[in-house]
C-alpha cells in the first residue's frame, strides 16, 4: 500500500507511522508527501488507533525536501509548481490536525522539512546526538509551508534566531528553542518517547481529539488563507533566480555565487 512510509500498530492502539526513504535519508519526494497525506487520514480515521508516533528508519530523521524533486519544479510550470508547493502545505496539516496525540521520534538529523515534520508533532523527544537546521537560505529557497508550524512550535522571537540564517543547531538548542521537548541519549530515546505515549492510554479518546482541536484554536491560527500565502510565497522562491543557483550549485558540488 505505501512504498515510502510504514505504519506499525500494536495491541494497545498505538501506531507508528515510520518515514522509510533511509537511502535517501528520508528526504521528502512527491510520493512521500501523498503517502504521508494518506496515511494521516487513514490513522486518523481509525478508530482503534489511540497515539501516533512519527519516527524515522535509517541514520536521518530527515533531510527535508528531496532535491531531485525541487529541481524537477525549475523545469515546471508556475500552476504544476503551486501544485507540487499544495502538497507539501496540505500533508503538514494533515499531520497538524491529527485527531491523535502526535509523538515524534527524532533519532537522526533533521534538516528544512524535517524541522517542519518535528514542528507538526504535539511532543518531540530527539536523541541528543542530532542536528537541526532550517536550511533552506542555502539553497535560494525559503521555509515557507512550513513556517506557520515551525513560528507555533518555537514562537516568533525563537524562530527569529534560526529561521533565516540557515545554521544548524544540536538538540540542546532545539530544546531551548521549543522544538524538542527534551534530548536524550539515543539509546534512551524509545523510552522517554514510551514515557509520551503511555498516559495518553488513559485518557478517553474522544476527549483526547477535542481537546487537540480546542488547543489549535487558540493557538495560532493555521487556516486556508495562511497556507494559501506560504504556497505563493515558496512558488516565488521557485520562480526566481537564487534557487536554481543555489540548487544547481548543490548538484554541481561548487558554491553558489552568493557565498563569494
Amino acid at each position: 500500500m505505501y512504498d515510502t512510509v510504514k505504519i506499525e500498530r500494536d495491541d494497545r492502539g498505538v501506531a507508528t507511522l515510520w518515514l522509510a526513504r533511509a537511502e535517501k535519508h528520508n528526504a521528502m519526494s512527491a510520493q512521500m508527501l501523498a503517502e504521508l497525506h494518506q496515511a494521516a487520514e487513514e490513522l486518523g480515521a481509525d478508530d482503534s488507533v489511540r497515539v501516533v508516533v512519527l519516527a524515522a528508519e535509517g541514520r536521518s530523521f530527515c533531510a527535508g525536501g528531496d532535491l531531485g524533486w525541487m529541481r524537477e519544479q525549475f523545469e515546471a510550470s508556475p500552476e504544476v509548481r503551486k501544485v507540487e508547493a499544495t502538497k507539501l502545505a496540505t500533508m503538514l496539516q494533515a499531520l497538524n490536525t491529527l485527531p491523535k496525540p502526535l509523538i515524534g521520534r527524532v533519532q537522526g538529523n533533521a534538516f528544512g522539512g524535517g524541522v517542519g515534520m518535528a514542528s507538526v508533532c504535539d511532543v518531540a523527544i530527539g536523541a541528543d546526538t542530532v542536528l537541526m537546521g532550517l536550511t533552506e537560505t542555502r539553497l535560494g529557497l525559503i521555509p515557507a509551508t512550513i513556517g506557520p508550524y515551525v513560528c507555533a512550535r518555537m514562537g516568533e522571537a525563537n524562530a527569529r534566531r534560526v529561521f533565516m540564517s540557515g545554521r544548524r543547531f544540536d538538540a540542546a538548542e532545539a530544546v531551548t528553542l521549543g522544538l524538542l521537548a527534551k534530548a536524550v541519549p539515543a539509546e534512551d530515546l524509545d523510552a522517554a518517547v514510551e514515557a509520551e505515549v503511555a498516559p495518553y492510554l488513559d485518557c478517553a479518546p474522544e476527549a483526547v481529539a477535542r481537546a487537540k482541536a480546542l488547543l489549535r484554536s487558540l493557538g495560532p491560527r493555521i487556516d486556508e488563507g495562511t497556507i494559501a500565502h506560504t504556497i505563493d510565497e515558496l512558488a516565488a522562491c521557485w520562480e526566481g533566480s537564487e534557487a536554481p543557483e543555489g540548487i544547481g550549485a548543490f548538484f554541481d558540488k561548487r558554491k553558489p555565487s552568493w557565498q563569494g
